[in-house]
């Protein structure tokens, strides 16, 4: 079983990057006792910034980004990870799955998890994310993780659960969904359908 990992930070060290890495542990947590054997890849988009942008000019990937879609399209589950810029996903994130075959995410479990500096943005996931991957026909799961700075050493209140029980949560909704494995999609209705032809068309 492979689980594969897109984190879109730009720094190094990355606090998008280590969401990323804190997901990961938590779907393995859950998959490692129903004895199912995990290979984790992560794609790290920083370092094909400039393959992505010659190949949305070209349409031809080189080997390290080709190697990356198909890591991708090729996963029985993936954790996708972005910084927020402005208000939304990040651009080199946007560019990114826009070279991945329309439906060669189908029915694949998907957990999506953003970082930024205010909660002010977490309906970054609600409103940018969530939309991106049922538009590709992913199957995300329910709980999604956006992580403030304020969040890292938080344990939440009353109220709120803090970032490592919202981590450990989605973690275990993407380790159920990938040990049932892929499911089917919905089929679309026609508003869906018109707005996927709409969005395919290209104006040059």
């Amino acid at each position: 079983m492979k689980l594969v990992v897109v984190s879109a930070g730009l720094s190094t060290p990355s606090s998008t990057r280590l969401l990323a890495d804190r997901l990961t542990e938590a779907a393995h947590g859950e998959l490692a006792p129903q004895g199912l054997d995990v290979q984790t890849q992560v794609v790290e988009l920083r370092e094909l910034a400039v393959a992505v942008a010659n190949n949305l000019v070209t349409g031809f990937p080189p080997p390290p980004l080709a190697a990356a879609i198909d890591a991708v399209t090729g996963a029985d589950g993936l954790i996708a990870v972005t910084p927020v810029f402005t208000a939304s996903y990040s651009g080199l994130f946007k560019s990114f799955f826009d070279l991945i075959d329309p439906d060669a995410l189908t029915g694949k479990p998907v957990l999506i998890a953003a970082t930024g500096g205010t909660a002010r943005h977490s309906l970054v996931l609600e409103h940018a994310l969530r939309p991106l991957f049922s538009y590709l026909r992913a199957a995300v799961v329910p709980t999604a993780v956006y992580a403030a700075s304020e969040d890292w050493g938080s344990g939440g209140d009353a109220y709120t659960e803090g970032l490592p029980a919202r981590i450990r949560r989605a973690g275990g909704e993407l380790a159920a969904l990938m040990a049932t494995g892929p499911s089917e999609a919905a089929p679309e209705d026609d508003v869906t359908a018109l707005e996927r032809q709409l969005s395919d068309l290209r104006f040059d």
